[in-house]
Parts: C-alpha cells; structure tokens; sequence
C-alpha cells in the first residue's frame, strides 16, 4: 500500500465532492473550496469575450456570448468528473497498481457504474464508491437545473417589462420621460416597489448561484444590469428634482438596488466601498446629467429643483452603484446604454433607446413602412395596421 499516493486521492475526491455539495446543496454565498466555481465562470466568460472580439455588431457578440452560462455548467461538471477520476484513479493505484492502470479503472467505473473494469485487477470497493458517487452528482445536477431556470424566469420577467417604459437599451431619464409622455407618473411607486423587490430575489439567487451572472437575457438588446441601473437612475434623479413629491418608494428601491450589486460584487471576489462618500466623484459628467434634465423640463415632469441645485443629491445617490454597476456591465459585454459606461469589447458608443411616435385616432400623419425579415428565408412582409 502507497500511503502517500493513498492520502493525495483521498484529498482529491474530499475536495471534489465538498465542492459538489457547497454548489448545488448548500445555498450560501461562495467561500473557500466553492471558489472553483467562480474561476470556471471567469475562464469561460473571458475565452468567449476573446471570441466575441471578432464579431462587428452588438447583436453578434451576444449571440457568441449567449452560451456562457450553460457551458460553465458543461465545464463545471466535467471538472468535478476529472477530479473523481484523478483521485479514485491514485486510490486504485495505491493498491500496487500502476498509475496508467488505476486512472483508467477509476473512468471506467466512474461513467459505466462498474459494470466494466479494464486496467488490472479489480477493486470493488473503489469501483462501487466512484459509481455511486457520479450517479448522485449526476441526480444533484438535474435537480440543479430547475432551481437556476426558475430563477432565470423571475429575472427575465421585470427587464422584458422595462421595454416599453424604459426603452431599448433601457435608460433612466427615458423612464420618467415616457411616464410622463402618457400621464402615468403616479404609477412610479409602484414600479420602484417592484424593482426593491425584484431587487431582493435577485441579489438572494444570484450570490448563491453565482452561474446565473452569466446567463443572458433572450433578447439581445435586454440585460438585467443595464435595466437595474436604468431603474435605480430613474429614481435618483426622481428623488433629486422632486424630492418633496417624489414617492419614498424610490428611496427603497435605490438602497435595495445597490445593495444587489454590491452582494453581486462580493459574491465574485470584488473590492467593494460599503459606505462611499457622497460628495465622491462618479464619472457621469454634469453635462449629460444637465441635458437630460432638460429634456425632462421639456416634457413637463413635475420638478422643484434645477439641474445644478439637484446634481449633488442625484450625485451622492450614483456614488452607491455606479462603480459596480460599470464594471459588472463591462464584464458581461451589456448593451450600451447612456449612462452605463464604457465597453472594452465594443467598438461604438452609447445608444439612445429608440422612442416609438405618439400616434392616436384621427391623426392623419404618414405612418412609416414596417418590414420584417424572416430570420431564415430572408422573406418580407408588411405588418398591417389594426
């Protein structure tokens, strides 16, 4: 018997398996050997970002990222099946088998469940547990996927509905600007209380399952940090022009909100300032905060402050969120919203959501053509008008 040989395999399938339970059975923040997990989420985001540098437009380099999440999970658990094979294949080779011969054992027990054993003698015992265990990391894995997806579906839910009150890509000022457009600037409080709460889930599912992250939205011109960001500077600047009128609902939704990001932060290995100063510099500049307040003086938002009275409390809310906000935005490659900063991986700037026309019954103006290209036989059709 090879003691040492002994001791370095059971080393390596104690680590493995603590690994498979701090992932998928112990819903904690990650620490310690479930750190594995991170660094497989980094690798796989970075070797697709490499990747998604050769495609020209945004909806390209999301169609090449857009697997992210599902394959760290491919990735993952091929890791856990080479760390069982390594460290039952050094269990059998300590029994005076050669290190060729015990490798090739351990996989053979590890996928076939021991109904075959190639590489020298036998080892039932070794062959039974490296079975048993594959098949109950398997299970863990498909019971696994579920709780992710659901997850995922309660994420996607409130950033779809953001698309046609914050626009695509999702901006703040464009927020209160449309609410105002249509007359439902008193349905605000309710939307930040939906955001503080979606907030809440989001922050609790994404620091235990940290793979979440890196699933995209379906649509392409959707994120969940891009819309996150839209409502929390929604709010600020809200609460910095109107704050006698502004509902104290939005004062929740920003705490909670920068909260998730800062867990978000966290839970990936981050620096993070838990108390910033508030009269610390964020990188918006004035000027683009002054001309969207302009432009929402011009649509008759109901506000008390000016742009220059107004910017030290808007400023002293974005100090919370805006570092994390960008950083985690950059990372994912997010669509580039105002406001969201810079993309190392993209090569054109900020894009301005798109606002449809104010149209109603009896206006007489030429509607415009709407054509849509089928994605495959590249046909046209004409939408009709009701």
């Amino acid at each position: 018997m090879n003691w040492p040989i002994l001791a370095l395999g059971v080393v390596i399938v104690g680590v493995t398996v603590a690994n498979v339970l701090f992932t998928m059975v112990l819903p904690r923040r990650p620490f310690g050997l479930d750190r594995l997990t991170l660094e497989i989420n980094h690798l796989v985001l970075a070797s697709l970002g490499y990747v998604s540098r050769l495609a020209r437009t945004y909806e390209r380099k999301d169609r090449i990222l857009a697997p992210a999440g599902p394959i760290a999970l491919v990735v993952q658990l091929l890791v856990w099946a080479c760390g069982l094979v390594v460290g039952f294949g050094l269990l059998i080779a300590a029994t005076h088998h050669s290190l060729a011969h015990g490798l090739l054992q351990a996989l053979t027990a590890l996928f076939t469940v021991g109904a075959a054993r190639t590489g020298g003698a036998p080892v039932p015992s070794i062959d039974i547990a490296a079975g048993a265990i594959w098949v109950v990391i398997v299970a863990l894995q498909i019971a696994y996927l579920p709780t992710l997806y659901s997850s995922f579906s309660r994420r996607e839910t409130l950033v779809a509905l953001l698309e046609s009150r914050a626009g695509l890509p999702a901006w703040g000022p464009e927020l209160l600007m449309r609410h105002q457009l249509v007359g439902i600037v008193d349905t605000l409080p309710d939307l930040y209380a939906s955001w503080e709460e979606w907030a809440a889930d989001v922050a609790e599912s994404h620091t235990t399952y940290p793979v979440l992250v890196l699933f995209r939205s379906p649509e392409a011109w959707y994120s969940w940090v891009v819309a996150l960001l839209a409502g929390l500077d929604a709010a600020a600047l809200h609460l910095a022009v109107a704050p006698a009128s502004a509902s104290s609902r939005a004062r929740l939704c920003l705490r909670m909100g920068f909260t998730l990001f800062d867990r978000v932060a966290v839970s990936l290995g981050w620096d993070v300032d838990p108390d910033p100063d508030p009269e610390g510099p964020i990188d918006l500049s004035f000027e683009h905060y002054a001309s969207a307040v302009e432009m929402l003086a011009t649509a008759g938002f109901p506000m008390e402050r000016s742009a220059e009275e107004s910017w030290p409390d808007f400023r002293g809310w974005r100090v919370n969120y805006e570092a994390v906000a960008y950083e985690l935005a950059d990372r994912l490659t997010a669509p580039p919203a105002p406001w969201s900063g810079p993309r190392r991986h993209l090569r054109s700037g900020p894009v301005l959501p798109r606002r449809p026309p104010q149209r109603h019954p009896g206006d007489r103006a030429e509607r415009p053509t709407h054509v849509v290209v089928a994605p495959r036989t590249r046909r046209v059709r004409k939408q009709k008008g009701r």
